[in-house]
């Protein structure tokens, strides 16, 4: 009965032991979105400021992705004109997407190599590298390397025109911050008052409202504005 159903032959079906590549890719894939969304819970907890959560749709296309790459290899084969038709139809899909986190390109490459290796055949290999990249993300993750220390944070102090800012809030600063530096000072109220705007990295587990107050005390008790998760740009 298989024999009728799946014939031998050059051009003929996938028979049903290859169509199980795919679902083992896609099993890699399950492994390697579960791997994402726990890494990147992992740096939310450990990140001093909030992180991004892990996103729904990559992780689904993480698992979809490898199946998909295996299939596509199955049908191509040694055939190269199959290999010309499947290059054409997919140069006429274009997919447009904000640019993300380089972390999450890695994840796509993985994804692909496993599929890939799935569909030459190499199911053990493609279990061994998937196995080994999971565990590599989990050990980089849990080493913290290249991870931030403090936060990213913007400062705006209002001061009055008669008080010599330059250098009047540096020791508070160098208790509670990281690295600061002024980036823009602008008058206000017809030239009464002075804003000063600082980029300000504050270190970890500091009293927000312990360094208001000190700031406070040193610009008259006047306007303070503390940005949290700020970008580099915003002021």
């Amino acid at each position: 009965m298989l024999e009728l159903l799946f014939p031998d032959g050059a051009d003929a079906p996938m028979p049903i032991p290859r169509l199980l590549a795919a679902v083992s890719a896609a099993a890699i894939g399950l492994l390697i979105a579960l791997t994402y969304v726990w890494t990147r819970r992992m740096t939310g907890r450990a990140a001093a400021e909030r992180a991004k959560p892990p996103s729904r749709p990559f992780a689904v296309t993480l698992v979809a992705l490898p199946a998909a790459i295996t299939v596509i290899i199955l049908l191509v084969g040694n055939n190269v004109a199959r290999a010309f038709s499947l290059a054409g139809a997919f140069s006429i899909i274009r997919f447009r997407s904000a640019p993300g986190d380089p972390k999450d390109i890695t994840y796509v490459l993985f994804s692909m190599a496993v599929g890939l290796s799935a569909g030459m055949g190499f199911l053990l290999y493609a279990a061994v590298a998937g196995a080994f990249f999971c565990g590599l993300m989990f050990l980089l993750e849990a080493s913290g390397l290249g991870r931030a220390r403090g936060a990213a944070k913007t400062l705006k102090i209002t001061v009055p025109e008669d008080l010599d800012y330059q250098g009047a809030f540096d020791g508070v600063l160098r208790r509670f911050t990281l690295s600061s530096r002024l980036r823009r000072v602008k008058t206000t109220d017809f030239g009464s008052l002075f804003e000063l705007s600082y980029a300000v990295v504050t270190k970890d587990g500091v009293n927000e409202k312990e360094f208001i107050d000190e700031l406070r005390c040193r610009n008259g008790n006047m306007t303070i504005t503390l940005v949290l998760n700020a970008d580099e740009n915003e002021f």
